[in-house]
């Protein structure tokens, strides 16, 4: 089941962030360190109602966030649609190491685009770290257009690819 994270979920969330970042860089991944998402990022995304989670037997093994919050790098990428066009990006979309390859992101791909189709957006917005192939073939497979890279403020090593879904 799907649905809004809630603020008293705030440690279960931030567990499962910690242990992905820990996980992709124990692979080679270098994409959410320590620091990243902080607790800040994830008390926004509750109480902005933006963040999604995914739970199995009353534990949260998935989450995604869902805004129109892009970094201003996205600028320097040709988009199919305008920013006066109505655009929402994909944020944080994490499954618990232990519960990964058995579908749970793709359902959580299936409810976002869903959400976008349903409140009207006109595309879906994102970004996936260049380290990481798994990611980019997840979203390749699923339709995204990779519209090519960009250098994050926060992360210089290495480009992000931005990709992106018309539902029009």
């Amino acid at each position: 089941m799907i649905s809004n994270g809630e603020i008293h979920e705030i440690d279960e969330i931030i567990a499962l962030t910690k242990a992905c970042g820990k996980h992709m860089r124990e692979n080679g991944i270098d994409q959410w360190d320590e620091n990243y998402p902080d607790r800040a990022n994830i008390l926004n995304d509750l109480t902005t109602k933006t963040l999604f989670a995914y739970r199995e037997s009353g534990r949260i093994v998935g989450i995604v966030v869902l805004n129109e919050s892009q970094d201003e790098e996205y600028a320097e990428i040709d988009w199919s649609t305008s920013d006066v066009d109505k655009n929402i990006v994909v944020h944080r979309l994490a499954v618990l190491p232990d519960q990964q390859g058995q579908g749970i992101a793709r359902k959580l791909m299936d409810f976002a685009e869903r959400f976008a189709k349903e409140k009207g957006y006109d595309a879906i917005r994102l970004d996936t770290f260049s380290q990481n192939p798994r990611n980019q073939r997840f979203y390749t497979n699923r339709g995204y257009t990779d519209l090519g890279p960009v250098f994050l403020k926060y992360k210089k090593d290495h480009p992000y690819f931005c990709y992106e879904l018309l539902l029009n």
